[in-house]
């Protein structure tokens, strides 16, 4: 069965650290880029970062740069997401995406999500 699996959520204070995992199952993961996005109850999906096929390359959103690290091991078929200094504004539902490449009739493929909470 395609499909990714998210883990690592939780709940900690402002100043600590998590790592979210996405496991991809049933596809060749080695061949798609992949993003983790965030969201919060009544606001839109948003992109949080980006990373290549070959992990060479990689992209975030302004208010995380410096803060999260995406990483993948494609001999694992695993992403990561390091996120270190949470702030309360990082509180969220954290999702792993597999994006279509462009041109192809692959589906956007979706987990499905691991809850994130940063409070005092």
């Amino acid at each position: 069965q395609v499909q990714l699996v998210e883990s690592g959520g939780g709940s900690v204070q402002p100043g600590e650290s998590l790592t979210l995992s996405c496991i991809g199952y049933g596809f060749t993961f080695r061949r798609f880029a992949m993003n983790w996005y965030r969201q919060v109850p009544g606001k839109e999906r948003e992109l949080v970062a980006y990373i290549s096929s070959t992990g060479d390359l990689m992209n975030y959103q302004p208010s995380v740069k410096g803060r999260f690290t995406i990483s993948r091991d494609n001999a694992q078929n695993a992403m990561y997401l390091q996120m270190n200094s949470l702030k309360p504004e990082d509180t969220a539902v954290y999702y792993c995406n597999r994006p279509p490449p462009p041109g192809s009739r692959v589906d956007d493929l979706w987990g499905q999500g691991t809850q994130v909470t940063v409070s005092a």
